[in-house]
């Protein structure tokens, strides 16, 4: 399917309980016409909203252009509501609810509901964001190295785009780990657990990306093997047989004059035990699906498991997100 009517950007899938696909990104008023709770139009990049497909996930239609979680106040506040960064939401079926993650600056937060509509955000993962050294200290893990093109202020990252997943009453949460190069780590707490009891995984990082960013005239497909040197995140995961398979985004981020990240690929990871809390491996023909230079919904995977097909959300031209049939 070419074109699915999701923003090009990101979506996370899930089948909601009328039977319907819901369908979770982060959208604003420029990219469409999306308003908060008291009307006010929301700034890029956006808050969380919920796409819905009635036809199996073919298409997809953006029902009510209004941000799901209720403002603490009015007019809304960027610093307590978040209005205008919920990016990247992640969600998942916990127990007899739902647990969702966000990214805001870097930082993750995470929200419940019992019908996956209404949601009551229940705060910061513990340690997460960006800070420099005179805040505090952090792990080789997760440090800011150097890039060749982009000179960054901050020392330490835990967070970004996020991504869950819940297995044998567990769940986990996977943020980014430092810069230059990055790596994926975890959180885990019991399901239905508070937001300050999640602590982080033993085996962080999981897995890290190229130690280097390359050659600095390599471009295109030429520069695969340094797809994922400045940030990993967005991890998808789904357990298959004992072991658990993740798609990521790697970035290897900008190039010589360029203003941003112009670098996006898409990564598969696999554990090597029957543990998520353990070591994993990269597949060495990573990226997979579209070379080098990528685009910035490329790696932002959507997986769907449904009717015993799995159905894959991308973006493999920069322009609108399709949806391809996997064979695993």
């Amino acid at each position: 399917m070419a074109d699915t009517g999701l923003p090009m950007g990101e979506s996370d899938t899930i089948l909601g309980p009328d039977g319907a696909l819901w369908s979770y990104v982060h959208a604003s008023d420029r990219s469409a016409g999306v308003v908060d709770g008291w009307g006010a139009p929301v700034p890029f990049p956006g808050c969380v909203v919920r796409y819905v497909s009635q036809d199996g996930g073919v298409s997809f239609t953006l029902p009510e252009p209004v941000c799901l979680f209720t403002c603490a106040q009015k007019p809304c506040d960027i610093q307590t509501d978040h209005i205008d960064q919920q990016q990247y939401p992640r969600v998942v079926r916990e127990g007899d609810g739902y647990l969702l993650a966000y990214e805001h600056r870097a930082m993750v937060f995470l929200a419940r509901s019992t019908d996956g509509v209404n949601w009551t955000r229940l705060g910061q993962l513990p340690g997460t964001g960006v800070w420099r050294y005179d805040f505090r200290g952090c792990a080789k893990a997760e440090s800011v190295g150097v890039h060749p093109f982009s000179p960054y202020e901050e020392q330490c990252l835990v967070g970004g785009p996020p991504g869950l997943f819940v297995d044998g009453g567990e769940v986990y949460v996977f943020v980014g780990l430092g810069r230059n190069p990055g790596g994926m780590g975890c959180y885990k707490a019991p399901v239905g657990a508070p937001v300050e009891a999640f602590t982080k995984c033993l085996h962080n990082p999981l897995f890290t990306g190229a130690e280097d960013y390359g050659p600095v005239d390599l471009a295109g497909p030429d520069a695969n093997p340094y797809f994922d040197f400045r940030t990993i995140s967005s991890a998808e995961v789904q357990r298959i047989g004992a072991r658990y398979y993740m798609l990521y985004e790697g970035v290897r981020g900008p190039g010589p004059g360029d203003p941003g990240d112009t670098q996006f690929g898409l990564g598969l990871a696999r554990s090597t035990t029957e543990q998520v809390d353990g070591p994993w491996e990269t597949f060495p023909g990573n990226p997979i699906l579209v070379d080098l230079p990528g685009n910035i919904g490329l790696g932002h995977g959507d997986l769907v498991l449904l009717n015993g097909r799995t159905y894959l959300y991308t973006s493999l031209d920069g322009e609108t997100r399709s949806r391809l049939a996997l064979v695993w």
